[in-house]
């Protein structure tokens, strides 16, 4: 579990308090949502990442985490609608080991998760460290002869 030590007071405990806190002092709160919806979407997701993507181990829970997030983004952009949020950020740290792994033939079967994870992979100061995932723009096999 990780702690971050603060000057004043007791350190904080687990990932979303610490990634809160450290959003709120970087006086960047639109990364936590605007409205109250958009709030409590992002805290749907970053619980999810938590309880779902930290505790996934098997490779049936990466494929159910795959295709919940699959569904999810037929529709969106980002995974709080239309609007980047410290959910996309943490979900794409949390999905990076899982994303790296994938065959050309899964990252196809989960294109919607594709679509997002490049996205956010490529917006300004995300990657950081990890590795570019690459993704294919044009699919190799076609079923005309």
């Amino acid at each position: 579990v990780p702690v971050l030590q603060t000057n004043n007071g007791p350190g904080l405990t687990g990932l979303m308090t610490i990634a809160a806190h450290l959003v709120r002092q970087a006086r960047k709160d639109q990364l936590l949502g605007s409205t109250a919806e958009e709030k409590a979407v992002v805290q749907q997701w970053l619980e999810y990442r938590v309880t779902r993507v930290n505790g996934g181990s098997s490779k049936e829970d990466t494929r159910t985490i795959l295709k919940d997030l699959n569904m999810h983004l037929e529709d969106k952009v980002y995974l709080a609608g239309n609007i980047f949020t410290l959910a996309d950020i943490l979900m794409y740290y949390g999905l990076h080991y899982i994303m790296v792994d994938l065959t050309v033939q899964e990252k196809e079967k989960y294109l919607n998760v594709s679509r997002w994870f490049n996205h956010i992979q490529h917006y300004p100061g995300v990657r950081q460290h990890l590795s570019n995932v690459v993704f294919i723009k044009n699919r190799l096999y076609t079923n005309a002869h």
